[in-house]
């Protein structure tokens, strides 16, 4: 862990922090007519980057600007590493129990896998960007831990209200049958419209009005970066195909595996369904920005230590995440891309682009057939036994 804080401190690239100045900086205009308007170039003179998120994310993020760019870096750089561990330690008690983990050897493996976390792709770039997603990650990962549905909805609403991916976290309220938490989450979202709109009703009609699902503005769709199905899509057929056939071919395969990956599970497997949720969202979504599959690391440990960690596959899946995340292919593919523009490329690269896709695909896929294989969980060894299901805490 020292080791990465030090990468960052010390290395020239190593804390970039362009998001974070996006947040910090665009957040200040919050009270003109101007916010959307913002961009961040000067370290990104390729792709000046605007504000993209919603009006309420500029809400939580405008007193920061009243303080120096650089306590609100350090600050922030070390409360995603303290996320990171409450990020890990509720996967893990998702899995194995509130019990289990008073344990030295759980609590070391939280520790060693916080630790390792850090120099996984996603995270790693998320810290270097200073980007928001594991503080939202842990937002969720405690609004699945809690059986209170008003806690429950107010968090992943909340979450939404500041960036919109996380809206997809509804769908685990639905898998659940937790209705009440899935329509107040709905709630809670709309009342951050609400509140963005009283505060600054020209750019909250402006950013739904017509800068909602604009993918163009966030980003280059077939940059090697974005690891959704539509820029996998895109730079294996050479052009964006937007949202046409093949992107709804894509998804309708997708949203099938995923259901059937979802049946396949033990009824009271939370991760799992957690998991599945979000891969969909991160899947069907115009752009999926590696720095966003943080959701990857509770993936990893879900396989080595959840309900199916016995079936045969599980450590290749576990060994594919890490060893894809551990060296960050789309940071190495990045090198390669003569420009982020740029989507028609040679074959092969197009196809090492898909990375994320194919594994979160396989993923599923994998998890329907642990599913028909009962007797082969059973084999799981004594040691690792998580022993009663774990429930939400009340």
């Amino acid at each position: 862990m020292l080791a990465r804080l030090l990468w960052m401190l010390l290395t020239p690239n190593g804390m970039n922090l362009v998001d974070l100045h996006v947040y910090v900086d665009g957040s200040a205009a919050l009270l003109t007519d101007h916010l959307y308007d913002f961009t961040y170039a000067e370290k990104t003179p390729d792709f000046p980057l605007p504000f993209t998120y919603p009006p309420f994310a500029a809400v939580v993020f405008f007193p920061l600007h009243f303080l120096p760019f650089t306590v609100v870096a350090m600050l922030w750089l070390f409360a995603i590493v303290a996320a990171l561990y409450w990020v890990v330690r509720i996967a893990f008690e998702l899995m194995l129990g509130r019990e289990a983990l008073r344990e030295p050897r759980w609590r070391a493996a939280m520790v060693a896998w916080t630790a390792a976390g850090l120099w996984f792709e996603p995270v790693r770039t998320t810290i270097d960007y200073g980007q928001v997603n594991i503080f939202l990650m842990l937002g969720v990962m405690i609004a699945i831990r809690s059986s209170r549905w008003w806690l429950s909805g107010t968090l992943v609403g909340a979450v939404a209200g500041i960036k919109l991916t996380p809206a997809i976290s509804g769908l685990y309220f639905v898998a659940r049958r937790r209705w009440t938490a899935a329509v107040w989450s709905a709630v809670v979202f709309g009342l951050t419209v609400a509140a963005s709109f009283l505060i600054n009703p020209e750019e909250t009609r402006r950013y739904f009005g017509t800068l909602l699902g604009d993918a163009d503005r966030i980003g280059p769709v077939g940059s090697v970066w974005n690891q959704s199905m539509r820029g996998a899509l895109s730079r294996l057929l050479g052009s964006d195909v937007g949202t046409g056939p093949w992107l709804t071919a894509g998804v309708l395969v997708t949203a099938t595996l995923g259901w059937f990956a979802w049946r396949a599970l033990r009824r009271d497997d939370l991760l799992g369904t957690l998991l599945i949720v979000q891969l969909f969202g991160l899947l069907v979504s115009p752009i999926s920005w590696s720095h966003h599959w943080g959701w990857l690391l509770p993936t990893v440990l879900w396989l080595l230590y959840g309900p199916y960690r016995a079936v045969g596959g599980a450590r290749i899946l576990a060994g594919y995440w890490l060893l894809t995340t551990l060296i960050g292919a789309p940071w190495v593919l990045s090198f390669l891309q003569d420009s982020i523009w740029t989507i028609s490329r040679w074959g092969v690269w197009s196809w090492l682009g898909t990375v994320y896709v194919i594994g979160a695909l396989a993923f599923y896929g994998w998890i329907i057939w642990a599913g028909r294989a009962p007797a082969r969980t059973a084999t799981a060894p004594a040691d690792l036994s998580p022993g009663p299901a774990p429930r939400p805490v009340p």
